[in-house]
């Protein structure tokens, strides 16, 4: 409008409400200009542009088997175990984004199989729901026609990058969990399987402790028996582990001596456990009362000695093959008529030292500040037997670690008791007056089998 001779141009905003915006005239439309933005108002949505290979992510991670929704990405946790992904009805440009949540597609039974929806195709097939058992796994999966159907358009095996550090991933023995660290331990042969290793190479490490079977006990009809000695105790580590498979061998405890012998024989050693290349001798069998043989009435060398046995012979040595540090400690000698108790990886066995002196097993080696109490033994492993009693009053103690007590003197057939299993412990040996040469029934302790425990960073 006119006002005092100048032109005054006043702009009034408005609203166009209309169907459909077209050009006048050539092929191209241009909403906005250079610099402006144009914005869908909130709610609104879109149609006809066509897709640009992105999908909109749920971040509500999927736990169960669902039906996925075109145009939507899912991140899928197979932590409690796998998870199928029913694809929909697909219609041409359809797109459903998948992304492993917390890195255990990869684990055995965790992976995610794709359900096409019936007649449907993947990849061109729909004879087989295939599975993603990628670690890590991503990709986006695109609806393209009834011949090929679903096909990937993008696929990554790349983990997400993490705050979280990645430990050692193993198997193998009976788990445990004692603090900061997974304990791992063996009972029988086997193997350790490292998996995956740690994000940092300084925790690509393990302890491990191996332990020997422990050696039987013998047993004496009218004086003391030697009781069994411990298996071989040795320890190690920090040690590097790589991705591999590394066998574990497990010995077996030695047989006690039984009834029915004239002469009496001397128990058996025990055998040797192995991990690693590194071996723990087994503990040395106990000495029985024997005046045929007197080689059979000393404790024989071992990993720990086994006692002797009546009337005058020697416990068996320790550290038998010798190694730094040494795997155990010498069997006592017999005492008075007490058999002589069998040594422990942590201590010698005591002499008894009087007919009312009992020799118990040496003590074995207490464990669990390191290996926790979740590891299937006592704290303690690898004790000695303790030798059989003919003047001293009870039984001798077996050594703290598995370690048999050794029977008393009795009327009725003397029997050991039997080493821990899975603690390398020596027998006990069996003292009696219930007849001659080797008294019915009567029978020296079995060892203890050995054992390896392995422990290593898990968070």
């Amino acid at each position: 409008r006119w006002n005092y001779g100048q032109t005054r141009i006043i702009w009034i905003m408005s609203k166009i409400e209309v169907n459909t915006v077209d050009v006048q005239c050539g092929s191209t439309l241009t909403l906005g200009s250079s610099g402006k933005t144009v914005t869908l108002a909130c709610g609104a949505t879109q149609s006809g542009f066509g897709r640009t290979g992105t999908v909109n992510w749920c971040t509500t991670a999927k736990t169960a088997t669902f039906t996925a929704v075109s145009g939507k990405g899912y991140f899928v946790n197979t932590t409690g175990g796998a998870i199928t992904v029913n694809l929909p009805a697909g219609t041409a440009g359809d797109i459903i984004g998948l992304k492993d949540y917390a890195g255990t597609w990869a684990t055995a039974c965790k992976a995610v199989t794709l359900n096409p929806n019936g007649a449907e195709k993947i990849g061109g097939g729909n004879a087989l729901d295939p599975s993603v058992s990628t670690e890590g796994a991503s990709l986006l999966l695109v609806y393209v026609d009834g011949t090929q159907g679903w096909l990937s358009t993008d696929y990554s095996v790349t983990p997400s990058p993490s705050g979280l550090e990645n430990f050692i991933c193993a198997s193998g023995g009976t788990p445990s969990q004692s603090g900061d660290y997974e304990i791992r331990t063996f009972t029988g042969t086997g193997s350790f399987v490292v998996n995956s290793l740690a994000t940092n190479s300084p925790n690509n490490v393990i302890d491990y402790v191996v332990v020997a079977g422990g050696g039987g006990a013998g047993t004496g009809t009218s004086a003391g028996a030697g009781g069994g000695g411990a298996g071989g105790y040795r320890s190690f580590g920090p040690v590097s582990v790589s991705v591999q498979t590394y066998p574990v061998t497990i010995g077996g405890g030695g047989a006690g001596t039984g009834p029915g012998n004239s002469p009496q024989p001397g128990a058996a050693s025990g055998t040797t456990s192995t991990f690693i290349s590194n071996s723990s001798a087994g503990g040395g069998g106990g000495g029985s009362q024997n005046p045929g043989s007197a080689p059979e009435r000393n404790g024989k060398a071992g990993g720990s000695g086994g006692g002797g046995s009546y009337p005058s012979a020697s416990g068996g040595a320790g550290d038998t093959p010798p190694v730094s540090p040494p795997q155990g400690n010498a069997g006592a000698a017999i005492g008075g008529c007490n058999g002589g108790g069998g040594g422990g990886a942590g201590a010698a066995a005591i002499q008894a030292s009087g007919p009312s002196v009992s020799s118990p097993g040496g003590a074995g080696v207490d464990i669990s500040p390191s290996y926790g109490p979740g590891v299937g033994v006592s704290g303690f492993v690898a004790g000695g037997g303790g030798g059989g009693n003919y003047d001293a009053p009870g039984s001798a103690a077996g050594g703290s670690g598995g370690g048999g007590a050794g029977a008393a003197k009795t009327c009725a057939a003397a029997v050991g008791t039997d080493g821990t299993a899975n603690t390398g412990g020596g027998g006990g040996g069996a003292a009696s007056r219930a007849g001659s040469p080797a008294g019915p029934g009567m029978q020296g302790g079995n060892g203890g089998a050995g054992v390896v425990i392995i422990r290593y960073k898990r968070q």
